[in-house]
């Protein structure tokens, strides 16, 4: 399983997001810090839940970091995070 489809499903099963896009972006880190041959080390989420109503912007990146910790295990080096709760 790539490391993409890892990241969605955990962020499907654990959040129940109504919204979710993962883009892998290595590519454009091509040389950069934590960039590897292969991709799969940057990545941008776009993601609506419920899980985030009432949260503030920190507390949605802490949640989502903590759903994805096995990523970051796997070699994930950087994400960048949009976070909304339905409505936003």
């Amino acid at each position: 399983m790539t490391l993409a489809a890892w990241i969605t499903q955990e962020l499907q099963n654990r959040l129940n997001p109504s919204a979710l896009t993962v883009i892998d972006e290595s590519e454009q880190h091509h040389g950069h810090a934590g960039w590897r041959e292969g991709g799969e080390t940057h990545f941008r989420i776009n993601i609506v839940s419920e899980a985030f109503s009432g949260k503030s912007r920190v507390d949605r990146h802490r949640l989502v970091n903590e759903v994805l910790q096995g990523a970051f295990d796997r070699g994930l080096h950087a994400l960048a995070i949009q976070a909304k709760a339905p409505g936003e």
